[in-house]
């Protein structure tokens, strides 16, 4: 679980967990994922008459203000107040800054990196979709609970998330029994495991002879330097009961970094898809969506996705569309593996910072799917 106060190494300050657990999109991160995002972010205090930002900058960071007050100018001179929790969105985040932000009082902020940002939230929320489509299996009653521990893995993140659904495809099952020895120490490793079922020791050989390190049991990985490294096991692990392993080979791995194609759509085209009556889906939060989103534009959100494709119907065309494209990417690739007539709009950031679009997006009406069509919401 996470702690209540999480405090990031060389930074000025610590920062609530539970706070950073309400801002948007992280409340939409699994637990896992959200700790690792925060374990490499910024908090920090900045003084009253600080610069948080300029306009025109690329700084690649959501800045979330926790507390106190800032003043939002624009270029043309206008300024508007933020007061801390007055917004769980970050502040102004598209790139290039659209505003400068200044401290009006002593202000507490979080920093993070709004590409790891951008991964770690789809990679969380195709798992999400993943774990409920699994557990809606019956066949697979057995294995949710291991499967849910391997789709929250860190050594998974680095995969692309269009290839989550992958990840079992290439895990390949090994029967095994008590006393059996799976990994040498000093052998040249080119797979690891993870147990589905039994447990198992781990021992180092070190001058005084064996130490006993762990004993690790279901979901438990192990092994994994070997897909990232040639060097030697740096420790023995063997079985202390009968079990079944599942076994990923390093070119396995490998293949899993690669990110497959998703058929694309050029934002040019967006009038010529409003003729043909293709639907448009805004993949964001609802948090996000309400702040503005293409006119007709239903949302259906990734964390959602699972819940909300059964409105969805196999006749008709979805283009699918976030701001940075990834998932959005995410959501057309789902949809498509199961039927639908899904693409995604590329060039996504350019609608949120390119004033030719921007300027076209709304805020007020909001659009649900009736029939397959998107049709106004009636207050």
């Amino acid at each position: 679980m996470l702690s209540t106060q999480s405090h990031v190494p060389g930074n000025e300050t610590s920062f609530d967990v539970a706070l950073t657990r309400t801002l948007v999109p992280l409340k939409d991160m699994s637990e896992s994922h959200l700790e690792d995002l925060l374990s490499h972010s910024q908090a920090e205090v900045i003084f009253a008459g600080q610069t948080l930002f300029r306009a025109g900058e690329y700084d690649g960071q959501h800045v979330y203000l926790l507390h106190g007050d800032v003043r939002l100018e624009f270029p043309e001179g206008e300024a508007i107040p933020v007061k801390g929790r007055s917004t769980l969105l970050p502040l102004a985040h598209q790139q290039p800054r659209a505003v400068s932000a200044t401290a009006e009082t002593d202000c507490s902020v979080l920093r993070i990196d709004s590409e790891r940002l951008d991964q770690l939230l789809t990679w969380s929320q195709v798992s999400d979709y993943l774990q409920l489509i699994i557990s809606r299996q019956r066949d697979l009653d057995e294995d949710v609970d291991w499967m849910t521990t391997v789709l929250r893995s860190n050594l998974f993140f680095k995969v692309p998330p269009l290839n989550v659904e992958q990840i079992f495809y290439r895990l390949q099952p090994k029967v095994v029994h008590a006393g059996d020895t799976v990994i040498r120490q000093g052998e040249i490793g080119h797979c690891c495991y993870f147990i589905k079922e039994g447990e198992a020791e781990v021992h180092r050989r070190e001058e005084a002879g064996w130490t006993h390190l762990a004993d690790v049991g279901k979901g438990r990985c192990f092994g994994e330097d070997a897909l990232v490294n040639d060097a030697p096991r740096n420790a023995r692990v063997r079985m202390l009961t009968d079990g079944v392993l599942m076994v990923l080979d390093k070119q396995d791995f490998y293949h899993l970094l690669r990110a497959p194609e998703v058929p694309t759509l050029p934002l040019k085209n967006l009038p010529e898809l409003r003729e043909r009556h293709a639907v448009l889906v805004d993949t964001r939060s609802e948090e996000e969506y309400s702040q503005s989103h293409l006119p007709q534009a239903v949302n259906i959100p990734l964390s959602l996705l699972a819940i909300k494709s059964r409105m969805l119907s196999e006749e008709q065309e979805y283009v699918c569309y976030c701001d940075t494209g990834r998932r959005s990417r995410a959501t057309a690739h789902l949809l498509r593996q199961h039927g639908y007539r899904a693409h995604a709009l590329d060039d996504c950031p350019q609608l949120f910072s390119d004033p030719q679009w921007a300027n076209t997006l709304e805020t007020e009406t909001r659009y649900v799917l009736k029939e397959g069509k998107a049709r106004a919401e009636q207050p």
